[in-house]
């Protein structure tokens, strides 16, 4: 068996045990979208570095797809995209919050919680990564709080 077959088979025990398909994929990315694009807080983020947002929601199923099926179909590097971003832990803990409760809306019970454990795993990826280029080491459980990241808008 070559690497293509593994990537195929390992892409449909998943699928099979979570019930996550390319559409539930693209449900879910679009409409977490959605709720960014409306965010007090992440909208200013998003809103000015995304100028092609139909190009950032396809590269956001591709990788999805990649994260919850394992399908290969992402080729970037997301560390180096967020490096430079004005964010800390509250840009992190609201993404999270928001990405939670879509995937609650658009999935089924395993699917979610598939879901939600890589998005957990990636946002404390990024905020170490993140923090480290701003020259602060964390230890286990602290977070990272920048003087420079934006505050919430007043609604």
């Amino acid at each position: 068996m070559d690497n293509a077959q593994r990537r195929e088979r390992m892409t449909a025990e998943i699928m099979g045990r979570t019930g996550i398909d390319e559409a539930m994929i693209e449900r879910l990315v679009h409409s977490f979208y959605a709720k960014v694009r409306e965010d007090g807080l992440l909208a200013p983020v998003f809103n000015e570095r995304i100028t092609d947002w139909d190009l950032h929601l396809q590269r956001m199923c591709a990788f999805w797809s990649s994260v919850a099926l394992m399908s290969g179909r992402y080729h970037g590097s997301p560390m180096t995209k967020h490096l430079p971003l004005p964010v800390d832990a509250d840009h992190f803990d609201r993404w999270l919050e928001l990405f939670e409760q879509t995937a609650r809306e658009v999935c089924p019970p395993t699917a979610e919680a598939h879901f939600v454990e890589r998005a957990r795993r990636i946002a404390e990826s990024l905020e170490l990564g993140i923090a480290g280029q701003n020259g602060v080491l964390l230890g286990r459980g602290e977070r990272f709080k920048s003087s420079t990241a934006p505050a919430a808008l007043s609604d």
